[in-house]
């Protein structure tokens, strides 16, 4: 009589931390972007920008139409359109995502598409037409905010991952013996079975 071991869900338990990981980082991303924008609008709104470090940071209010440092600024319903397309690509791919470094970087690509697409969506003039909220300015930079730092970050990282030939889905290769491994590890009954398996299988064949 053979024995078979159950199917093991090592590879559910290896995508667990990625997905929380992912969902955790964008969540803190558009929630600080959300609340910076809120604050910053209050605060600035018909008002003088203001020096925060001397020669390198300040805040000026700006109400951008465009992509990320008032790209683009006539196309704000495609741009509304690709952060909508950018964030369900992302939430699709989660389901087979392995690799919290990849986790980390798709996290902050969503959450800085969903904190802009949420002033697309719902700020003046329009659904769909809205303005960003931009208010944090560079030395010859254009004004930008929380989810477009996120968002530079991320394309860096993943650009980082890709060239250092990091999967989303884990290691390209191995992934089998290093699954058989982490089985053999939560039973250590489980070699032994397979012997005795191999030894039925071979009187089966003398006899």
């Amino acid at each position: 009589m053979s024995h078979q071991s159950p199917p093991s869900p090592a590879r559910g338990r290896g995508r667990r931390p990625a997905v929380l990981a992912l969902g955790l980082v964008a969540l803190v991303v558009y929630a600080v972007d959300q609340v910076t924008k809120v604050v910053a609008k209050s605060a600035l709104e018909g008002k003088e920008p203001v020096e925060v470090l001397d020669g390198v940071l300040q805040l000026r209010l700006v109400l951008n139409p465009g992509a990320a440092f008032g790209i683009a600024g006539g196309a704000t319903v495609l741009f509304t359109v690709v952060a909508a397309v950018v964030a369900v690509v992302i939430i699709r791919m989660a389901r087979t995502l392995h690799s919290t470094a990849w986790a980390v970087a798709l996290g902050l690509l969503l959450g800085g598409a969903l904190g802009n697409l949420t002033d697309r969506v719902l700020r003046a003039p329009g659904l769909f037409r809205g303005h960003v909220v931009d208010f944090l300015e560079l030395p010859n930079w254009p004004v930008f905010n929380v989810a477009d730092m996120a968002i530079c970050c991320a394309a860096a990282l993943l650009v980082l991952l890709s060239l250092r030939g990091v999967q989303p889905t884990g290691p390209a290769h191995g992934d089998d013996a290093h699954g058989d491994d982490a089985e053999a590890l939560a039973d250590p009954g489980r070699e032994e079975q397979q012997d005795v398996s191999a030894a039925e299988l071979r009187e089966r064949r003398d006899a």
